[in-house]
């Protein structure tokens, strides 16, 4: 799209997040109702508590905490893969209502200390989740190990492979590969069948590895990486293409440990995501694949019904430029020794973006 046809206003359905980090008690209390400030009425919530969801009525009962913060989103419920999570306990949480299941390598991303180890050992519970038409959520990469020669900047590249094996084991199980941040992610979901979907983050799409080293607060696992992996998630948005839609990953931290010794992972994206995802589509060109980057392919992929007139639409509005906070201040958060509550730096903070929401 040359810049003499980029229209002054867009008005689209309500977007969809199938990926983003709610948290829990004041964290919770602060980013949930930020959801529909991001232009976001659906969000897939992830389980990666303390302690995670790993049955249904924790989920449900989760849920229920996030529709009372947000009352007019759609909580998208899952569970996180655990050895508890039977074949018994799919079809629970496939009666209610629950979605997705989550897998976490062990020790690869926040709250994982739980996660798997050994995924032919939940091969029958994979069979239920098929058998229930439940989606699998893959955090894809591999722990980091000197020996095997895998470090964070080589981890989702080693786990293509797992992800091959399952799709051939499990071919009717619909699984999403999420925040792909390589070229060789994407060649690999678009060779599969389609069954395989992949979320993309807004953060994946704007940095690299330059970005974050020496930036604590563009770190995230998996790490963004080189500038050729930046143009291939790039290129796949610009076509396109069905099976690849937003997943925010939105992960918010304190700053202070974002900003300490070892930096907590996690970039946080949720109360502006969609003027974001605008301002870079339209650099890239591409407004016009814009609804189904954020909308279409990801419910035709879970198979959620497609928005309609009575559902909303939100206006994007290009003459108002949207200034980032420097920080979002964490509501009943406890004061640290300065007396200051608890705040949450965003992606971009400072930056002014090309696309703002209008305020109806």
């Amino acid at each position: 799209m040359a810049q003499e046809e980029v229209p002054d206003s867009i008005t689209l359905p309500w977007a969809s997040d199938f990926h983003c980090h709610l948290r829990q008690d004041a964290m919770m209390e602060t980013v949930t109702p930020m959801v529909e400030q991001g232009g976001i009425k659906t969000v897939l919530a992830m389980p990666n508590l303390t302690p995670p969801l790993t049955t249904t009525q924790m989920a449900i009962d989760y849920g229920k905490q996030l529709q009372q913060l947000a009352p007019s989103v759609h909580f998208i419920l899952t569970l996180y893969l655990n050895p508890a999570l039977t074949p018994d306990e799919i079809q629970r949480a496939a009666a209610a209502g629950i979605t997705a299941v989550k897998v976490y390598p062990s020790g690869v991303t926040t709250n994982s200390d739980w996660g798997v180890l050994d995924f032919k050992a939940y091969y029958k519970t994979f069979e239920a989740m098929q058998a229930c038409n439940m989606v699998l959520c893959l955090h894809g990469e591999c722990p980091s190990d000197a020996d095997k020669g895998i470090c964070i900047l080589n981890a989702e590249e080693r786990f293509l492979a797992t992800l091959r094996e399952l799709h051939l084991a499990f071919p009717r199980l619909r699984i999403v590969l999420e925040h792909a941040t390589t070229k060789a992610a994407v060649d690999c979901v678009k060779s599969l069948g389609d069954t395989v979907g992949c979320t993309i983050t807004a953060h994946h799409l704007f940095i690299t590895v330059d970005d974050w080293a020496g930036q604590p607060h563009h770190f995230c696992k998996p790490v963004a990486k080189f500038p050729s992996d930046r143009e291939a998630l790039r290129e796949i948005v610009r076509s396109g293409h069905p099976r690849f839609f937003l997943g925010s990953d939105s992960a918010p931290h304190p700053r202070k440990a974002k900003q300490g010794e070892k930096p907590a992972a996690g970039v946080f994206t949720t109360p502006v995501l969609i003027p974001l995802v605008a301002t870079l589509f339209e650099r890239l060109g591409c407004l016009e694949k814009l609804e189904g980057f954020i909308s279409t392919n990801g419910r035709n992929f879970y198979q959620l019904p497609l928005p309609t007139a009575a559902d909303g639409t939100i206006t994007l509005v290009r003459s108002a430029a949207l200034k980032v906070p420097s920080a979002y201040t964490v509501s009943g958060s406890a004061h640290g020794p300065d007396g200051e509550p608890d705040t949450v730096v965003p992606f971009m903070a400072g930056s002014e973006l090309a696309w703002s929401i209008k305020s109806d």
